[in-house]
């Protein structure tokens, strides 16, 4: 008899009972994709940039990669399962070559096994442990996935589910849930997970076992089953109705990775990369749990009908995470028009005197390839746009120009040339360098310039691939100051390959600038760093399991306009001494530190209900104090609840990057004048 269970049943007031009956079915490898594994191995080794062999160095990540995608919370299998299963660590490589995947399934069947007994069990208790939970108990459950381990004993892991349960029956009695429908929400959400299971059929286990390796050589290398290529292909081509966000899966959550610029999660809501999703809702129906629900599951429903609405549940990034709230969305389509250009005019006062300084706002790299098609002249495309607006601003007698591209993912890397080609005469912006090693220089051929003043550029860490060449090319040209943060680091070109089954996109090619630096990994560092409440730790290309490393080639030819680095030691510290008089900038570091901290204090989630009040009534205390200490310097009326604190409608960011570049233009004239007298002298 295992003691240490039993004891813990006393104490606790009820037991895990086992189930005589097993309800799964085991799978096993469908024999139609034995080719389609020889044919992987044939792809990755052929024409990944890398040119990797798959062996038992990859065998081993893949193997890790597989337990990992199975159970990311360490929630089903116990330690002696993994030390078990381990024998296998070296036998992915030779499963894939030799187009036997059995080691996959045998795997697979005993996750599946521990999984079922335990979904089942939990059934027929859960209503009983939720009307014994005594959240007046000092207990704290572990959230650092880092620091989770497999537990060593079913007691063990029994005490770890039921915190888990514990702390989700906490967070709907913190939304005011009564006692029966928190009972009611958390067996919808194992009924769902058993359900996701049972319709798990042999081909989605493939797909996991063949994205385990791919996986193992860089995070943006994936193979599409049938079923989901088919997905990916609808993602592509934004023909469904939805929410304009990009998601995937995380210890068993969907995640938010980034927002589509323009569409409705980005417009009409405060949803955040790194938030997750923890139940979706249709209009009229209940909210359904999705913890552990499959990607493609949950991301069929949040698309929808148009103009209909979906409410999301999340545990946000920032702020209280401890705490859920819901997030309603109207279904929109992503129409070109709302990711197009836009301009704007921001005033700086100087000595008296008005300055005007150009904004310039790009959500992506957009073209619209039906109409170019169609032969209609005036077709839209992110170049065409920015031109047409520079020149209005132009008109408008400006001092100088700020082209946004903060939270721009990329998009056409032709657009990228040539929008980079309306600030310099042609040239290279882009180098690629293939598996091969050959490198291919890209750029603009047009020799017109639309603007030639005085620029920078704001980007920030959601600033990606087309983003980062255009800033990376206008840094190494001098012609523009790059202000904000590092960008992301997207520095790889990835191909769509048919199969015999279902698709493989493959990394193919990496980027460099004109100086012959990767934007990979690295991305572009900021000539002048701005705050910013995006966790590099957690967003990005470094944050990702094996991205490609940086590293350099050659530099091409190309011509330095303005020397940039000799003016930051005058630019910096002007920068510097503003952002510690400016209440917005002191808010948002106050905000940032306030982060830092949460980020450590909620590794560990309190489980006693009068800690998670008070937790949450400091966290809404500070943040109404933040604000009021800005509002008051600032004038401005002060708030009573945190819930009429709304989005600031001054762009702090553009209106220091103005300042900054009347600092350039001021610095640029002293120069040139104190020049022109050395010269007169002489």
């Amino acid at each position: 008899m295992n003691y240490k269970r039993l004891l813990l049943c006393l104490l606790t007031g009820y037991t895990f009972a086992s189930t005589s009956v097993s309800a799964y079915q085991e799978l096993q490898p469908p024999h139609e994709y034995d080719k389609v594994s020889k044919e992987l191995v044939e792809m990755l080794e052929g024409i990944h940039y890398n040119r990797p062999h798959i062996d038992d160095t990859i065998s081993e990540k893949a193997f890790d990669n597989y337990i990992n995608a199975l159970d990311p919370s360490k929630s089903f299998f116990l330690k002696s399962d993994i030390d078990r299963l381990s024998q296998y660590r070296n036998s992915f490589d030779d499963a894939l070559r030799n187009g036997d995947a059995q080691v996959a399934y045998t795997i697979y069947n005993l996750y599946l096994e521990r999984l079922e007994k335990r979904l089942l069990n939990l059934q027929n208790q859960l209503p009983e442990m939720v009307k014994g939970f005594d959240y007046t108990i000092d207990e704290t459950l572990n959230a650092n996935p880092e620091k989770q381990q497999w537990a060593k004993t079913e007691a063990e892991l029994d005490d770890y589910w039921r915190k888990r349960l514990k702390n989700r029956a906490l967070t709907l009695k913190l939304n005011d849930e009564s006692e029966e429908k928190i009972i009611s929400a958390l067996e919808r959400r194992y009924k769902n997970q058993l359900k996701q299971v049972d319709q798990t059929n042999a081909v989605d286990v493939y797909q996991t076992f063949a994205n385990s390796i791919t996986a193992a050589l860089d995070p943006h290398t994936s193979y599409f089953a049938p079923r989901a290529s088919e997905t990916f292909n609808i993602n592509m081509s934004l023909s469904l109705e939805g929410i304009g966000a990009v998601l995937q899966m995380e210890d068993d959550y969907t995640k938010v990775v980034r927002l589509v610029p323009g569409g409705p999660a980005a417009t009409q809501s405060d949803l955040s990369p790194n938030d997750r999703i923890i139940a979706v809702g249709q209009e009229g129906k209940p909210m359904v749990d999705v913890v552990g629900m499959r990607l493609d599951d949950v991301v069929d429903m949040i698309r929808g009908e148009r103009d209909t609405t979906v409410t999301l549940e999340i545990t946000p990034s920032k702020g209280d995470t401890q705490t859920s709230k819901k997030i309603s969305i109207v279904r929109k389509k992503v129409k070109l028009e709302d990711q197009s250009a836009k301009k704007e005019i921001v005033e700086v006062e100087r000595d008296g005197e008005k300055y005007k300084v150009g904004v310039i706002t790009l959500p992506t790299f957009y073209s619209d390839f039906a109409a170019i098609q169609a032969g209609d002249k005036n077709y839209k495309s992110s170049t065409r746009d920015t031109k047409q607006l520079i020149e209005e601003l132009r008109k408008e007698d400006i001092s100088a120009l700020i082209l946004d591209l903060r939270n721009n993912g990329g998009g056409s890397l032709q657009e990228a040339n040539a929008l980079a080609g309306l600030f310099i005469p042609s040239g290279p912006t882009v180098q690629i360098r293939d598996q091969s090693g050959r490198v291919t220089p890209l750029g603009d051929s047009d020799t017109a310039i639309t603007y030639s003043g005085p620029m920078a550029v704001l980007v920030n860490r959601m600033s990606a691939s087309a983003s980062e060449i255009v800033a990376g090319a206008l840094q190494d040209y001098g012609r523009a100051l790059i202000l904000g943060d590092q960008t992301f680091g997207k520095g790889t070109v990835q191909v769509l390959q048919d199969m015999d089954k279902g698709q493989l996109k493959v990394t193919q090619a990496k980027f460099y600038r004109v100086s012959g630096e990767s934007t990979q990994h690295k991305g572009v560092m900021p000539d002048i760093a701005f705050p910013s409440l995006i966790d590099k730790e957690t967003i990005g290309e470094s944050a990702l399991d094996n991205p490609l490393a940086w590293d350099k080639i050659h530099e091409t030819r190309y011509p330095v306009y303005w020397n940039m680095p000799a003016y930051l030691p005058i630019l910096e510290p002007r920068h510097e001494a503003r952002m510690a008089k400016d209440p917005n900038f002191i808010a948002i570091n106050e905000q940032i530190e306030e982060f830092k901290d949460q980020v450590e204090t909620y590794k560990t989630i309190s489980l006693k209900e009068s800690t998670r009040v008070q937790q949450r009534e400091d966290s809404k205390k500070r943040e109404l104090e933040r604000e009021n200490t800005r509002r008051k310097a600032l004038d401005l009326e002060l708030l009573t609840s945190v819930d009429d604190i709304e989005p600031v409608e001054e762009d702090t960011y553009a209106k220091e990057a103005s300042e900054i570049l009347l600092d350039f233009i001021a610095t640029n004239q002293m120069a040139q004048e104190q020049a022109e007298k050395k010269t007169a002298q002489n």
